[in-house]
């Protein structure tokens, strides 16, 4: 696990010595001497050998709540009184500065890193990457991880998908860096990526902690169903209204099937899309002008079932000038 840690000096500039300084402690009343006050503080990631590295130094070690330690060392030899201040060259902290960098624990983000997205295909055929989606289903959406500074670190994924109030019982696992879902269920569908990233005694977690203190799920919204058919259409080649179809609007259809008789019973035609729909004709010829019958059944995402039965006007002769699917 590397350690997210803090190097800070402390730097006074003297009364009397009219110089920089550094202390390594002072009484309150020596403080009161100096002129001005000034902490440099430089931030690091470090692993445990390099951690073991500077308390060979004698840094001196503060842990703090979590990951989060304090290496302090105000000047680079021990002060042999108390009170007193300890003069400190520039270039003391310009080597140490170099010496983070030379070593590559300062100044590179070198540690994985997730970034999960979801991704989908809109009925315009427009695709869209968001961290929170709203349609209708069927919708297939495909997560990806976007991990970064993987190579030398052994990764483990797991997405897991819940409903709004069950965390803690996710209603599917996947394994898999990216992985894709289509959604048939309406609700607040949310997303986590739990991933560990392992490297010899290194490890990097994004799971429970991290999702409950640092990150928020990605949701996808499934809205509730909705099917109307209408109840003439007027296939004449003018370009409005030609199809019999499912009237616009719509939504969450996880089945759909649609039958045209005639008023004999004889079947005319199927089709199992409600974006698609009955041009008029059978066996590609026309069929007369007149009353036709509709049988639709169909499951919404909710759970909702449609059984539609209605008559049909065709109306070849009728000649519209905006209103489709009345």
């Amino acid at each position: 696990m590397p350690y997210n840690v803090s190097f800070f000096f402390t730097l006074y500039r003297s009364r009397h010595w009219g110089t920089w300084a550094t202390t390594v402690e002072a009484s309150k009343q020596r403080t009161t001497t100096t002129r001005h006050l000034y902490i440099f503080t430089i931030n690091a990631f470090l692993n445990q050998n390099q951690l073991q590295k500077y308390k060979k130094k004698k840094y001196i070690l503060f842990f703090f709540k979590g990951n989060s330690l304090t290496l302090h060392k105000a000047a680079t030899k021990k002060a042999t009184q108390p009170n007193t201040f300890l003069k400190m060259n520039a270039k003391i902290i310009i080597s140490f500065l170099f010496s983070l960098l030379a070593t590559g624990v300062w100044g590179q983000d070198v540690y994985p890193s997730i970034n999960p997205m979801a991704s989908y295909t809109d009925k315009d055929g427009e695709t869209h990457t968001e961290t929170s989606i709203s349609e209708s289903a069927p919708l297939t959406v495909t997560f990806n991880a976007n991990a970064e500074n993987t190579a030398g670190w052994t990764a483990h994924y797991e997405w897991r998908f819940y409903k709004d109030g069950k965390r803690e019982a996710p209603y599917l696992i996947r394994y898999d860096e990216d992985t894709q879902i289509t959604f048939t269920e309406s609700g607040a569908h949310h997303v986590e990526l739990w991933a560990t990233f392992v490297q010899g005694t290194d490890t990097v977690a994004y799971t429970d902690d991290y999702w409950t203190s640092e990150a928020s799920p990605l949701i996808v919204s499934i809205s509730e169903s909705k099917l109307e058919m209408p109840n003439a259409f007027s296939p004449n080649g003018d370009g409005i209204n030609d199809v019999y179809k499912a009237k616009s609007g719509y939504q969450s259809l996880v089945e759909f099937h649609a039958y045209i008789f005639n008023r004999w019973g004889q079947k005319l035609y199927e089709w199992s899309d409600p974006a698609d729909g009955w041009d008029g004709k059978y066996k590609g010829k026309d069929v007369a002008q007149g009353v036709y019958y509709v049988l639709v059944k169909a499951k919404g995402a909710d759970g909702r079932t449609f059984n539609i039965k209605r008559d049909v006007n065709l109306l070849r002769g009728y000649t519209e000038s905006s209103t489709a699917n009345p």
